[in-house]
C-alpha cells in the first residue's frame, strides 16, 4: 500500500473506502503524462489501495462522470491520451468564451476583482499541490464566466472541464509556469478592477496563449508529478 493511500485512510477514516479509492485514482489519472494511454483493472486498484472491488467500481463510475476515464465492461478502465488536436480545440473554445466573458464581467469592477483577488491568494497557498492549484485555477476562470451572466455559455464552459485538470497539471510543470500563472491572473483581476474591458480581454488572451504554449512543450513524457501536499 502506497504512502498516499495510507495518508488518505488516515484522513478519511475506515468507513470511506470509496472516497479513498476515488482520491487515489484521481491523482493517478491526473498526473499521467498527457500523451500516455493507460488501462487499469479492478484487481490492480484493489491491490494498490487495499480495498474490495465494490468501492473500486464506484470510484470508476465517479471518475467516468468526471470525464477522466472510460469504463470498459468486464475489463476495467481506459484512460486515453490527450492529443494535440484536442488541446487546440479546447483552448480555442476557452478563448472564445473567456475573452467575451471578461469583457462583460469588467462592468462589475471592484466587486468581482475582490473575489478574484481572494481566489488568487487561495491558489497561491496551494502552489505545492499541483492538482489543488489547477482546481483553484478553474475556480478563478469560472468566477469570470459566471459574472458575465450568460447561463448557456456557463453550461458550455463547464462541459469543457473533462480533461482540463489533467492538461493543466502538465502545463504548470513547465519551467516557472506556476509563478507566471499567478502573475497573469493578477493582471486580469487588475484590468477588471479598473473596469477596462479591452485590457481584461487582452490579459485573458495572453494568459491562454501562454498556457497553450506550455501545453505544447515536449517535456511532458519525462515529467514526474512530485509529492502531493498533505
Amino acid at each position: 500500500m502506497s504512502m498516499l493511500v495510507k495518508t488518505l485512510w488516515a484522513n478519511e477514516g475506515g468507513d470511506a473506502a470509496q472516497d479513498v479509492v476515488y482520491a487515489w485514482l484521481k491523482q493517478h489519472v491526473l498526473t499521467l503524462p498527457r500523451n500516455e494511454t493507460t488501462f487499469l483493472t479492478e484487481a490492480q486498484v484493489c491491490r494498490e489501495t487495499g480495498v474490495s472491488r465494490t468501492p473500486v467500481r464506484e470510484a470508476f463510475l465517479r471518475l467516468e462522470a468526471d470525464g477522466l476515464l472510460k469504463i470498459m465492461p468486464k475489463k476495467g478502465a481506459y484512460i486515453a491520451p490527450i492529443t494535440e488536436a484536442e488541446i487546440d480545440s479546447i483552448m480555442q473554445a476557452r478563448r472564445l468564451v473567456e475573452e467575451w466573458c471578461a469583457q462583460q464581467a469588467s462592468r462589475f469592477g471592484s466587486a468581482l476583482a475582490d473575489e478574484l483577488d481572494r481566489l488568487i491568494d487561495q491558489q497561491d497557498q496551494v502552489r505545492n499541490d499541483r492538482i489543488a492549484f489547477i482546481e483553484s485555477d478553474r475556480d478563478f476562470h469560472r468566477a469570470i464566466v459566471r459574472a458575465a451572466g450568460n447561463p448557456v455559455l456557463e453550461t458550455f464552459y463547464e462541459s469543457l472541464r473533462d480533461r482540463q485538470v489533467r492538461m493543466g497539471v502538465h502545463a504548470i510543470s513547465v519551467g516557472s509556469r506556476i509563478d507566471e500563472v499567478l502573475a497573469e491572473h493578477r493582471r486580469i483581476a487588475q484590468a477588471i478592477r479598473a473596469a477596462e474591458a479591452d485590457r481584461a480581454v487582452a490579459a485573458v488572451g495572453e494568459h491562454l496563449a501562454r498556457t497553450l504554449t506550455a501545453l505544447r512543450e515536449p517535456t511532458f513524457g519525462n515529467w514526474s508529478p512530485g509529492p502531493r501536499a498533505t
